[in-house]
């Protein structure tokens, strides 16, 4: 008889990889990282939190200084588009159970004129709003919340809200319209001041904003929020790509302006539209 050679197992090896699954792992934790420092001032991030309808009614309850107000619907990165002239990409928008529109949006760093933007903003969103046939006393009253990083108007305010009025007797002028103008800057000590404090942090273990900071904290640390959050990034690596593309045609339009090309030429050559073309060249002035 031949003595059979005993078989032996390989022991199993603990704690390590499957082949290319470091490069993963580190992938991960570089979304984490990036993960965890977005704040409600970045207008995708905002538009992700509060497309849930209890953390937006938290922040325009406290916008409007109104516990009461209840929300029907809430609508993030609303595209209102237009055949011929300029449309519209809107942060947020709700609409509340009196029929009140509120709109918030966060300042785009590329904007010169703020005042401007805002008032076109209003305009597409009235128009969006009556439809045709209907009388103009049907259009809803609307709130629009303009919220930036810095106090553009550089008088020490938290807030300043648009009032109209007319200038011969001083009678205010109410057309429905709102306009409010909020920034991260600026504290006053106001409930909007503290609101606008845990904006520049999100921080997921921050409690003190009731459904604003439960939403966060699912977006920041539990999985299935961290799941939405990572394909959300993708798409803010993305709109960064189109950042650096849209700097490269800025300097191409100025390239073109010295070179004596008319506007509405170099406008075609970057494939944008005049008035933003006009405004680059102005701002490079």
């Amino acid at each position: 008889m031949t003595n059979k050679k005993k078989e032996t197992k390989e022991p199993l090896i603990t704690g390590t990889s499957p082949p290319g699954s470091a490069g993963l792992f580190a992938e991960r934790e570089r979304r984490l990282k990036d993960l965890e420092q977005l704040t409600l001032l970045s207008d995708v991030f905002m538009s992700v939190v509060l497309s849930d309808r209890n953390a937006c009614q938290h922040v325009i309850r406290i916008l409007m200084d109104d516990p009461g107000i209840e929300l029907v619907s809430v609508r993030t990165q609303y595209v209102i588009s237009k055949v011929i002239s300029h449309g519209a990409r809107l942060d947020v928008l709700a609409e509340d159970k009196k029929g009140v529109i509120c709109h918030l949006e966060i300042e785009g760093a590329d904007v010169a004129d703020h005042a401007r933007r805002t008032r076109f903003y209003g305009s597409v969103t009235d128009g969006e709003f009556l439809r045709k046939g209907r009388d103009y006393n049907e259009l809803p009253e609307r709130y629009i919340f303009y919220i930036s990083r810095k106090d553009i108007w550089k008088d020490g305010y938290t807030v300043y809200e648009e009032e109209k009025r007319f200038r011969q007797t001083g009678k205010k002028h109410n057309d429905g319209s709102h306009l409010i103008y909020v920034n991260a800057e600026i504290d006053d000590g106001s409930r909007i001041a503290k609101l606008m404090k845990y904006f520049k942090t999100a921080d997921p273990f921050d409690d003190s904003e009731g459904e604003l900071s439960k939403r966060v904290r699912f977006l920041k640390t539990e999985e299935g929020g961290i799941e939405i959050m990572c394909e959300i990034m993708e798409r803010i690596r993305e709109e960064g790509r189109e950042s650096g593309m849209k700097e490269s045609h800025k300097k191409t339009a100025w390239n073109l302006e010295k070179m004596g090309m008319p506007l509405d030429t170099i406008a075609k050559v970057v494939e944008e539209d005049v008035s933003v073309v006009r405004q680059w060249l102005k701002s490079a002035k």
